[in-house]
């Protein structure tokens, strides 16, 4: 599905799921190098900035949530620029660049601002946005992170190991996504592409400062689950550990008190003149009310139970 969105000189395309028709038609039109129309068709494991003889052609991951399973994914934008126009592609529902496109539709303003210069320009107030989309992303993280710390301290630590994973994976695909970014900024600046004028260094040079501030948020939030789950893992341990001492401190009555009537079910007890009375039968049952006090009472001295 191709979306168009044109301003004074300059003309914003931008393609979700690129087809055969989609290809063909960037082909007639713009007279792509071969290369590039093969990107808008396949997948790229890294973002990247490469100049052609009439394009500049920028691949950039951003994170998405995916709402239905749960899970922060990497979703990779095929940027091209030529004298005029910038080109968009992308598979799949990109909500930041989604966000960008309403703005222009119903902001004059701001697309007066965006695309009232160079394609350059438009490029850095795209990536300014999407870089900006993160914050929100990354408060939303900190959100569940203090639900993850109410919920511990409530006494559902054991619950909390899957959310704790499912947040943890979250700031890892972030991570992922994000530290090869600073890269390809930092060339927009220093290798002087032909279609980015040099007034523009100043832009791209608030983008690092964008990605940087990014990061560092990533990085404290990062702190702060890695933080959570070790307490999280600390209290689920201390717990199990405690089952345990109970559960071997009954081990240990219930062997003493097996020994203590297996002695009396001997054969040579059988002699005895109150052998079959009741008497040796309350004498038993008092003796283990004591054997099990006594044991009781040195657990609870040295802090057993």
């Amino acid at each position: 599905m191709m979306k168009t969105i044109k301003h004074k000189r300059l003309t914003w395309i931008d393609i979700k799921d690129p087809s055969t028709a989609d290809i063909l038609f960037l082909k007639e039109n713009f007279h792509l190098h071969p290369l590039v129309l093969e990107e808008f068709t396949s997948l790229s494991q890294r973002p990247r900035a490469e100049e052609f003889d009439n394009c500049l052609y920028v691949v950039m991951h951003v994170p998405l949530f995916d709402l239905k399973k749960r899970v922060t994914i990497s979703g990779e934008l095929d940027i091209v620029i030529t004298e005029d126009h910038l080109i968009t592609a992308h598979v799949g529902e990109n909500i930041p660049l989604k966000s960008v496109i309403r703005e222009f539709t119903e902001d004059d303003v701001i697309l007066d601002r965006a695309m009232s210069r160079t394609s350059g320009f438009l490029l850095y107030f795209i990536l300014e946005k999407l870089l900006s989309s993160c914050f929100p992303k990354i408060d939303h993280i900190n959100e569940k992170l203090d639900e993850i710390e109410k919920q511990i301290f409530e006494d559902n630590d054991k619950e909390m190991v899957r959310e704790t994973s499912i947040v943890k994976r979250d700031v890892l695909t972030f991570r992922r996504t994000l530290k090869p970014q600073r890269s390809i900024l930092e060339s927009l600046v220093q290798k002087h592409y032909r279609l980015l004028e040099n007034e523009l260094n100043q832009y791209f040079q608030e983008l690092i400062g964008t990605n940087i501030r990014v990061w560092n948020a990533l990085e404290n939030t990062k702190e702060v689950i890695e933080s959570l789950e070790e307490t999280n893992n600390s209290l689920v341990s201390f717990r199990i550990s405690e089952t345990m001492r109970l559960f071997t401190a009954v081990s240990f009555i219930t062997f003493t008190l097996a020994v203590f009537v297996g002695i009396f079910g001997m054969a040579p007890f059988e002699g005895f003149s109150f052998a079959n009375s009741q008497i040796l039968f309350w004498i038993i049952i008092f003796a283990m009310c004591v054997i099990i006090a006594s044991l009781l009472a040195i657990f609870k001295k040295k802090k057993w139970i």
